[in-house]
C-alpha cells in the first residue's frame, strides 16, 4: 500500500507565484529556456535551466550550472520570493486549460515504495538523462519539480478534494502565458492529513504518468544519502515530491511521428507495402487546412492512423490479421506503427537514438504535422491516443511502452512546490 507524506514546502510568496511557476525542464532546450525568461526574472527556470545565467556555450551539464541552480534557489529564498512554510502540509492543485480540468493532491512519495514497486514504471530512463537530474537535485539539496503520479480512485478522495476547494480560499490562483489556470488549496489541519495518509495507506499502487527520470533520480539521491550514515526512515530524503491524480481525471493526447524519408521506396511501393498491413482509403477535406478542416481526419478510435503523405491525407486501419490482441503492449497503436511500419518498411528500428523520426505533441495539432510534411519531410502519422487504463494495465503487467507513447496536458508547473531534502 502506498505511503504518502506531507511536508514543509518551499513555494512562491503568493504574489509571485505567476512569475515564479515555469514549464518542466525538459520540454524546452537551453536557446528557448533563454528566451522565456527575458522578461521573468523571477522564473524558476533560472532554477531548472541555470545554464541561461552562464555565458553563452556553456556545458549544460557543467558542474557550473549545478552550482548556479543552487545560489538561484538560495537567492530567490533570501529575497523572499520563495517562502519556507513552517509546518507540514498537503496541496490540492487543480490545472484548467479549455474544457479540461485536472485536480490532484501535492505531497511526498516514498523511496521504498519506488524501489518495492508500489510505484509503478512504463518507461525505461537513459543513464544520461538520470545523472543530470541528480546532480542537480543533489547540489540544490531539494526536489524542484513534482513527479506526475496517478491512481486508480474512488469517490471519497475525489469528494474530499471537492470539498476542501469549495470551502477555502485558494493559495494561488492565476492564468499561465499558454492559458492555462493554476490554482492551488494548502492542507493542513490535521484531520486532514490524517485522512489523506489513510487513505492512501489503502491504495495498492501509484503509477508514474510523467517524469521517470525525475523519479529515478529522486530515488538514487536518497539510496546514496542512506549509504552515508545510519537512517531511520522519516528523513526528507527517504521521499521525494509528486502529484497524485486520480486516474479519472487525466487525459492522454496523441503523440503523432514525422518520418524524413522513405527509405528510398517510391510513392506506390510504399503505399504497396502499408497495404500488406492496413486497409488504406483516401480521406478528403474540406479546402483549407486549419485544425477546425483536420478534425475530419483525426483518428477516433484504437487501431486506426491517419497518415499525411505527399499533400494527401490516407485513413489506416490494422488489419486484425496483422497482431496479437492479447498482447497489451504489442497492440498499443504506437507499437502497432513501430512494428507494421516504421521499422519493416521505413528502416527505423530504434527510434531512440534514429535522426530520421521527430515526435510531435497533440497539443501542436494536426497542422504542425502538415507543415512539417508541406515543408520537406517524406510522411506524418497521427495516432489515437494511448488511454490511461492502458499505461496502468502495463505497469501492472511489468510491461514497458515503447518511447514517446503519451502526452500528458496540461504540463505540471515547477517552482510551485520544493521539498528539501535535509
Amino acid at each position: 500500500m502506498a505511503t504518502w507524506r506531507p511536508f514543509c514546502a518551499v513555494r512562491p510568496d503568493p504574489s509571485m507565484a505567476k512569475e515564479v511557476a515555469a514549464l518542466p525542464y525538459d520540454v524546452m532546450n537551453s536557446r528557448e529556456a533563454a528566451e522565456m525568461v527575458k522578461d521573468h526574472p523571477a522564473s524558476f527556470l533560472h532554477v531548472d535551466r541555470a545554464e541561461i545565467d552562464l555565458p553563452r556555450g556553456t556545458d549544460p551539464y557543467s558542474d557550473a550550472v549545478y552550482e548556479r541552480a543552487a545560489q538561484n534557489l538560495a537567492a530567490m529564498v533570501d529575497q523572499g520570493i520563495l517562502i519556507k512554510d513552517p509546518d507540514r502540509a498537503y496541496y490540492i492543485y487543480r490545472e484548467i486549460m479549455g474544457e479540461r480540468s485536472q485536480t490532484g493532491i501535492v505531497g511526498c512519495a516514498s523511496v521504498d515504495d519506488y524501489n518495492w514497486g508500489v510505484i509503478k514504471r512504463h518507461e525505461k530512463t537513459v543513464a544520461a538523462k538520470e545523472e543530470d537530474r541528480i546532480r542537480h537535485v543533489d547540489a540544490c539539496n531539494a526536489n524542484t519539480g513534482p513527479i506526475f503520479l496517478t491512481f486508480r480512485s474512488g469517490d471519497e478522495i475525489e469528494a474530499w478534494m471537492d470539498r476542501v476547494v469549495r470551502e477555502q480560499d485558494p493559495l494561488y490562483d492565476f492564468t499561465s502565458e499558454d492559458g492555462v489556470r493554476h490554482s492551488v488549496w494548502k492542507v493542513s489541519d490535521p484531520n486532514d492529513l490524517a485522512f489523506v495518509e489513510r487513505y492512501f495507506a489503502q491504495v495498492p499502487h501509484l503509477y508514474i504518468a510523467d517524469g521517470h527520470h525525475r523519479a529515478a533520480s529522486a530515488v538514487k539521491v536518497g539510496t546514496k544519502r542512506r549509504g552515508k550514515k545510519a537512517y531511520l526512515g522519516d528523513e526528507e530524503f527517504n521521499f521525494f515530491l509528486a502529484v497524485a491524480f486520480p486516474a479519472k481525471e487525466l487525459d492522454i493526447w496523441d503523440y503523432n511521428r514525422v518520418v524524413k524519408d522513405l527509405n528510398h521506396l517510391t510513392l506506390d511501393t510504399f503505399l504497396d507495402r502499408v497495404r500488406e498491413s492496413f486497409k488504406v482509403r483516401h480521406l478528403l477535406l474540406p479546402s483549407g487546412k486549419t485544425e477546425e478542416d483536420l478534425k475530419a481526419v483525426k483518428p477516433n478510435q484504437k487501431h486506426r492512423m491517419s497518415m499525411y503523405l505527399k499533400g494527401q491525407w490516407y485513413a489506416l486501419q490494422v488489419k486484425e490479421t496483422a497482431f496479437d490482441p492479447t498482447d497489451r503492449v504489442g497492440s498499443l497503436d504506437v507499437s502497432l506503427l513501430q512494428n507494421l511500419i516504421l521499422e519493416p518498411i521505413l528502416g527505423i528500428d530504434n527510434p531512440r537514438t534514429s535522426s530520421r523520426i521527430d515526435f510531435v505533441g497533440g497539443i501542436r495539432g494536426l497542422g504542425d504535422l502538415v507543415r512539417r510534411v508541406d515543408g520537406g519531410d517524406a510522411v506524418a502519422f497521427a495516432l489515437y491516443p494511448t488511454s490511461i487504463e492502458d499505461l496502468m494495465s502495463i505497469a501492472d503487467e511489468g510491461g514497458l511502452m515503447p518511447p514517446k507513447s503519451t502526452w500528458f496536458e496540461p504540463k505540471l508547473r515547477s517552482g510551485l512546490f520544493i521539498h528539501e531534502l535535509s
